[in-house]
Order: C-alpha cells, then structure tokens, then sequence
C-alpha cells in the first residue's frame, strides 16, 4: 500500500502539470458548465415548468452531476491519448504499482474538478441558487458529488484503455453527452411517459442529481418514483459502489495487460 500511495502520489503530479501545460483545456472545462447555466437557466427557464429564478435552483445540481459525469469523456481521452502515444507502454517498464498510474489520472481529475466547481458555484449564487439545507447536508452534497466524479473517471479510463485512440475515444466521449438527456439532470422526471421515467429514474445521474437537490434543500424527493430516487442518497452509494467494484479492476488489468 505504501507503494501505490507513493507511485499514485508521482502520477498525480505528473497529471497536474500536464493540465497545468495545456490550460485551454482547463477553461473550457471550468467556463462550459457557466455557459450552460446561463443558456437553460434564461432561454429555456420560462418554457419549463419550474419557471424563472426556481427553474435556476432546480437546474444548479443537475449541472453539477452532469459535469460529474463528463469525467468519464475526460478519463477516456486522457488514458487513451497517453496509450496512443506510447506512454503507458513507458510506464509499464518501470517499477511501480500497477494501480499507481490510473490512480494519478482519477485523482488528479477530481482535484481539478473540485477546483472547478467554485466559479460554477458562484455563478449558481449569482443568479439565484441557494444552499437551504445546512451546512452539515451541503457538506454531504459536495462529497457525494466528488465520490460520483471519482467513479466516471474510472469508468473513463477502463474505455480509454480499451479503446487506445485518441480518435475513437473523442467519438464515444460525444456520446456521453447523451447521459444526463436521459435523467432528471435538466428537467423533472415526473412529467415523462412510463417506461420513459423508469429508464430515466434508473440511470445513475437522476440518483444523485436528487440526493444533491435534497441535500441542498432545493427540490423534494418527487412522489412515485423508481428506488435509486425514491432513496437518492442510498441509490447514489448503491450506483458509485457497483459500479467503482466494476470498473476499477477492470481499468488496472486492462492497464497491467497492455496492448494485444
């Protein structure tokens, strides 16, 4: 254990000096976010049926998780990049933990991500969204949100791994775009038809979208829905631990293989 905490230590640095050296990349992370807060919050807040300033605070946590999920584009192309060019196989040669490499990227990730959230939070201040559930639930929140980030980019970098271009990797990571569409991220679940809310309700993102908003004191727990929603905060730990068991052995072999 002292091993990967000293290697994963190495690795998270070399990772936050590669993002230090590429800081386009960093704000355009950190400003999208902004700009879609800006965007459904006054263009569409009017046409949903949370209007105006509330439409702003239901949609503040659901940009947050939605920007949690986009790890698992930026775990892929990252990993899939460094395997492209050759740099793993590097890695690969010298003696270290095994684990030690994916664990630098995920943790390097998550404190770029926590870094990042402060200007969103602002802005989230700024145009009417406010912590109403205390500070103990909202501190309940931000780690629950970190744990979520922490499981898509393992997620990230077991497809990156696999993929092993940076190319195909930019094409699937467009996909995941298509995530929070699919939850109740941007708009409320209970308005869907049937079968449409049960995929919606199931998909991970609702989960801790609603955990976040019942933390934070901004929306209830909406009445009939399916049980990771029902239950957000459990639901939310039930999704991170099934899929962190899945994917983070998935990710360190597939590494530990190298190519085939």
């Amino acid at each position: 254990m002292s091993a990967l905490a000293y290697d994963g230590a190495a690795m998270l640095g070399r990772q936050l000096r590669r993002a230090r050296n590429n800081p386009g990349l960093l704000i355009l992370t950190q400003t999208m976010p902004i700009s879609m807060l800006l965007f459904f919050g006054y263009v569409f807040g009017s046409a949903l049926a949370v209007p105006g300033e509330e439409y702003r605070r239901f949609l503040v946590p659901g940009l947050l998780v939605a920007t949690a999920a986009g790890g698992i584009m930026t775990g892929m192309f990252q990993a899939a990049q460094d395997t492209h060019r050759g740099v793993m196989d590097r890695f690969r040669t010298l003696p270290m933990s095994r684990a030690a490499v994916p664990l630098g990227q995920v943790l390097a990730d998550l404190v770029l991500t926590a870094a990042g959230t402060v200007p969103f939070l602002l802005v989230g201040l700024a145009v009417g969204w406010r912590i109403e559930g205390g500070a103990l639930a909202a501190a309940g929140a931000f780690a629950l949100l970190l744990l979520f980030r922490f499981t898509a980019v393992w997620i990230g970098v077991f497809l990156g791994l696999l993929t092993r271009n940076e190319e195909a990797a930019g094409q699937l990571g467009g996909a995941t775009f298509l995530l929070p569409l699919l939850s109740s991220a941007y708009i409320p679940t209970e308005g869907l038809p049937g079968w449409l809310r049960t995929a919606a309700e199931w998909n991970p993102i609702s989960a801790v979208t609603t955990a976040l908003r019942d933390l934070f004191g901004n929306a209830p727990v909406p009445d009939g829905a399916e049980w990771p929603v029902a239950h957000p905060i459990a639901g939310s730990l039930a999704w991170c631990a099934v899929l962190l068991a899945v994917f983070v052995p998935l990710a360190v072999r597939t590494y530990a293989a190298g190519p085939r």
